[in-house]
Parts: C-alpha cells; sequence; structure tokens
C-alpha cells in the first residue's frame, strides 16, 4: 500500500509498505478521510522538533483518521467488519488515571504512543488500530466529518465545555485558522448569543463570514479590542477562545472578556504576557487550558453533530488524493486555507 512520510525537510516522502495485520484487540481499517493537523506541520513537517519518545518516530503521517473496519484480531469486544469508525488519535496504556479518565492524550507511560508520531498514522491506504481507541461514526455523518471529529473538533469542543457555552453569552474566537472556524461553528451550535472573529490573515477571515460562522470579523490590528468592544456595548465578551498560540492573540482574548469572563487557551506554541492583578484578579475572570479530549466526550460530540445537524466538513476547502499529498501539506503550510483533507474512494469531491 502507498503511505506518505514527513523527512521535516517541508517535504512528503511516499512510500510502498506492507499492509499490516491485526493482533488481538486490533483492526485494520481501510482509510476514507485523513485531514491535515496544524501541529504536524508546525512540529514535523518543517522540521522534527519533539525530541525522545514524544518525538516523531519517522512513522506513517497522519492523525486525523477516519475510515471502514475491513479486518478484526482476536478478542474484539465491540466493533466488527463494515463498522464506520474514528481513531482517537492517541493510544494510551489504558490503566493510568489520565486513561482511566479517558484523556489518553495526557499520559505519561512508556506504552503510550500517538497515531502518526510514535505509530503509524492516517495518511496510508490502510491503518492498524487498536480497539479501544475507536469512536463509532453514526451514519448521517461523513467520513470526511469524522476525519475532523479526530483532533480539530474534538479538541475546540472540549475547550468550549470547560468554559461553558451557552444562550446569555458573546464569544470572541481569535484566530481563524482550522481550529479557530471549528470553535465559531461549534459556539453557534451552542447557542451563542454573537460570535466575533479575529485574525491577522485576511483569506482567513473571508472564510469565516462566507460559510456565516462570525456575526462580525476583522483584523486583528492594535484597533481590534476597540472595536469588540464597541459590539458589546463596551462590556466585552462573555466567554474568549484563542486559536492563535501568539502572545498579541492571547493578550486580545483576556482584554476582550468582560469582567467575570472566562478564557480557553486552545492555540499551541507561544507565549503571553499580562498582569495580572488589573487583567485577571480585579476583573474576576479566568483562564483555562485545554489539551485535546477525551474519548467519552468525543462519542457525545458526534451524537450532537447528528442532533445539530451540522457537518464539521464543511469546514474542508481542499481535498487532494493520497498521491498528490505534497500539494496538501504545502498549502496547508501557507496558512490562508480552511482544513485540507486527504481523501480516499467516494469520498472525493
Amino acid at each position: 500500500m502507498k503511505a506518505a512520510y514527513l523527512p521535516g525537510n517541508s517535504t512528503v516522502l511516499l512510500k510502498d509498505v506492507e499492509i499490516p495485520e491485526p493482533g488481538y484487540g486490533e483492526v485494520l481499517i481501510k482509510m476514507k478521510a485523513s485531514t491535515i493537523c496544524g501541529s504536524d506541520i508546525r512540529a514535523i513537517y518543517r522540521e522534527h522538533l519533539g525530541k525522545g519518545p514524544e518525538g516523531y518516530q519517522d512513522k506513517i503521517c497522519g492523525h486525523e483518521p477516519c475510515g471502514q473496519i475491513v479486518k478484526c484480531g482476536p478478542g474484539m469486544r465491540r466493533f466488527k467488519v463494515g463498522d464506520r469508525v474514528i481513531v482517537y488519535h492517541i493510544s494510551g496504556c489504558g490503566v493510568c488515571n489520565d486513561c482511566r479518565r479517558g484523556y489518553m492524550i495526557s499520559c505519561t507511560s512508556s506504552y503510550r504512543r500517538a497515531y502518526g508520531w510514535q505509530r503509524d498514522g492516517g495518511m496510508a491506504e490502510f491503518l492498524l488500530a487498536e480497539e479501544k481507541d475507536l469512536v463509532a461514526l453514526p451514519d448521517e455523518l461523513t467520513y470526511t466529518d469524522g476525519a475532523q471529529v479526530a483532533c480539530g473538533f474534538g479538541t475546540v469542543y472540549e475547550g468550549l465545555e470547560k468554559i461553558g457555552i451557552c444562550g446569555d453569552d458573546d464569544v470572541l474566537v481569535v484566530g481563524l485558522g482550522p481550529v479557530g472556524l471549528a470553535a465559531c461553528m461549534l459556539a453557534k451550535a451552542l447557542g451563542a448569543i454573537k460570535v466575533y472573529g479575529v485574525d491577522t490573515v485576511q483569506e482567513r477571515i473571508d472564510i469565516a463570514v462566507s460559510k456565516n460562522l462570525v456575526d462580525a470579523a476583522f483584523i486583528s490590528d492594535e484597533k481590534a479590542l476597540d472595536k469588540v468592544k464597541a459590539l458589546t456595548r463596551g462590556n466585552g465578551v462573555e466567554k474568549a477562545v484563542d486559536c492563535s498560540g501568539n502572545t498579541y492573540g492571547r493578550q486580545l482574548a483576556i482584554h476582550a472578556a468582560r469582567k467575570w469572563g472566562k478564557i480557553v487557551f486552545i492555540g499551541e506554541g507561544g507565549t503571553v504576557e499580562f498582569n495580572p492583578s488589573p487583567d485577571i484578579i480585579h476583573e474576576q475572570k479566568t483562564i483555562f487550558g485545554s489539551w485535546v479530549t477525551n474519548i467519552w466526550r468525543m462519542e457525545e460530540l458526534v451524537e450532537r453533530l447528528v442532533r445539530w445537524g451540522i457537518h464539521p466538513e464543511d469546514l474542508v476547502t481542499h481535498r487532494f488524493t493520497l498521491d498528490n499529498s505534497s500539494k496538501a501539506y504545502k498549502l496547508m503550510e501557507e496558512g490562508k486555507c480552511g482544513k485540507v483533507a486527504i481523501v480516499f474512494d467516494e469520498e472525493i469531491r
């Protein structure tokens, strides 16, 4: 089968490799869709930033996989051949406190292996996965919907649940890349009164506006805070979501939140500097950090997506075949598009 690897020099290497055989508690999945995550661009595609057991181990790339089970090993307890599944992209040890909470992302055991990083991922025709890492994909959702849930949408949903979004809230989303676009879509679904977005890239703002994900969006500059305050009658927003990973973006999220407001940092990397007393303590604000999600919440999300009647794949602006994965990663690196997907079979549109 064909499979894609990331050498770390802003290129994609395609190889022919053997189709794996599932062992005890494992399944072989025919890939249908695998989307590209910004963290792969930041930490693997350009150069291999991670070191040691947490670093990229020259495996098949792609940690947002979705497909259909075509073969099962012995010892299966729930899933079977023909099932449509999303793969939670961290395979944890299963017995530590974090894994028992469903947060395999936070597992620190030596048995922890991330798909696409320390074990083979979804940028191939087939994927070997453990049954415990699977989430059922409802028939109402497409495989590209599922790939979006595997990381980006699951990550955003966790962050929004931590700060709580409801019909009382104006929400600011800082950074309108694929994660920020997902934050806008889910904030609307959760009942936010108004959703505002900012970014430094006009093309991303245009995507958010064209897809009706925001009530207003504008360039993040020295006037951005004043614009948010003007839109909220001088009060600021009840909830602010930083997806930028940028110090100025995070400062904007903090300053744009009203008194008693809640802020969640989702964007990776970067730093932030603020004055605790006037910015947080005296204003009674709360900052949350949020990293990916737990597997039960991912199951909850796919159920809610069906009930809300929304499709994460609507944020995919470009689709490529595996043969054209070099073009796909290059486009994603430019940062002027929505989500980019590698698609297989009937998922090609």
